[in-house]
């Protein structure tokens, strides 16, 4: 029996949008058909042995497309008799695809993010990511504000060869009523309105403009809450900034929260909000933004930000609101102080979801992509 390789250095027991991803494709192959080859990180021997197919790490922390690499993913297609290769995330792993071509694979997916519309911004990445372009049978976008950007780098065959292959949704996971109560509860939150943000603490998410924005919404609703969920980078210049906006007493941080873990923390807030930014002169967006969307399966209202492709998550005065620093608090506001509408966003946010944000779609697309002969 052939198998599918993933090659990817976004693979658990690390967290992250991309992990996500990879991690729910796997879940949705055929485990008896499936291997991963991927980077070595802390933990990751306990996490593999849970797993119903097997796992090849490197013994570097990071896979870099090179001679050794090359040889090692090469060693583990044939090992496994792999015919089909995906990369987690093309750049710049997809430079590994002609290696893997000669070693055997007749199909190469490559599936982009967010971080390749800057590879697409750049000369010396713009090259590289034209070269992985052409040695893909088929290159993925996870929205259509990626799709466009990284198309302006590839050649017009490699453009006809692009795919939509949206991340989904667990709704036997998000739904309402998975646990926030109990969320609640353990945090002493009892029946306050609670602003939820679920995400890592850096600076393109915008925690810091939910902080900013809070003296605002509690001069309207002064008993409501702010939850933070998620660790990083940014949780001290995070912690300050609510100290000096005097509002730290109703600012909640949980810390890192496990994967599994996460649902009924979307459950136990009342509107989700990200206003998540694009840094570093456009070459830091959000791709697309997967948290809004599990948000949105349990039933909340969405507050997004306009970066990149996050807008796309949600329907604007039907689902949520697409906002930024200087709107946020407003939209707050409106939510927390109109229960009714908030419910009827989020009900309406949910809908969506089940009609077009599932795993099962994705899958579907995912299994004609490399079953396709062509």
């Amino acid at each position: 029996m052939s198998r599918i390789l993933i090659v990817t250095n976004d693979f658990p027991p690390r967290q992250g949008g991309i992990e996500t991803f990879v991690r729910a494709l796997c879940d949705h192959l055929p485990a008896d058909e499936l291997v991963v080859f991927t980077s070595s990180m802390p933990g990751d021997q306990a996490y593999d042995a849970t797993l119903p197919f097997p796992v090849v790490r490197d013994r570097t922390t990071m896979l870099v497309p090179g001679p050794r690499v090359n040889r090692h993913a090469a060693e583990v297609l044939r090992r496994y008799q792999a015919d089909r290769v995906i990369f987690g995330a093309a750049a710049p792993l997809g430079l590994m695809a002609p290696a893997l071509r000669k070693a055997g694979a007749r199909k190469v997916i490559a599936i982009t993010h967010g971080h390749e519309t800057w590879w697409a911004a750049l000369p010396g990445s713009r090259q590289a990511l034209r070269r992985i372009g052409e040695s893909a049978d088929v290159m993925t976008t996870v929205s259509d504000w990626c799709a466009e950007r990284i198309a302006r780098a590839l050649t017009p065959a490699a453009q006809a060869r692009m795919v939509r292959l949206r991340p989904g949704v667990d709704v036997e996971r998000f739904y309402p009523g998975c646990g926030g109560a109990e969320v609640r509860t353990a945090l002493a939150l009892g029946n306050r309105p609670v602003v939820g943000c679920v995400s890592r603490l850096v600076a393109r998410k915008g925690q810091d403009s939910l902080i900013e924005a809070w003296p605002r919404v509690l001069a309207v609703v002064p008993d409501a809450v702010l939850l933070l969920v998620g660790g990083g980078p940014d949780r001290r210049r995070l912690t300050e900034l609510a100290e000096r906006n005097q509002v730290a007493e109703s600012v909640v941080f949980t810390g890192p929260v496990a994967w599994a873990e996460i649902p009924p923390y979307h459950d136990a807030v009342d509107v989700f909000a990200m206003p998540c930014r694009t840094r570093r002169l456009g070459l830091e967006p959000e791709a697309l933004g997967i948290v809004a969307l599990e948000a949105a399966a349990t039933g909340k209202p969405v507050l997004i930000g306009d970066s990149g492709g996050a807008p796309e998550t949600v329907e604007p005065g039907r689902t949520g609101y697409v906002v930024n620093a200087d709107t946020v608090a407003d939209h707050l506001i409106e939510l927390l102080t109109n229960p009714l509408k908030a419910k009827a966003l989020g009900e309406q946010g949910r809908q969506r979801v089940h009609q077009s944000w599932t795993w099962q779609a994705t899958a579907q697309t995912l299994h004609h992509l490399l079953n396709d002969p062509r």
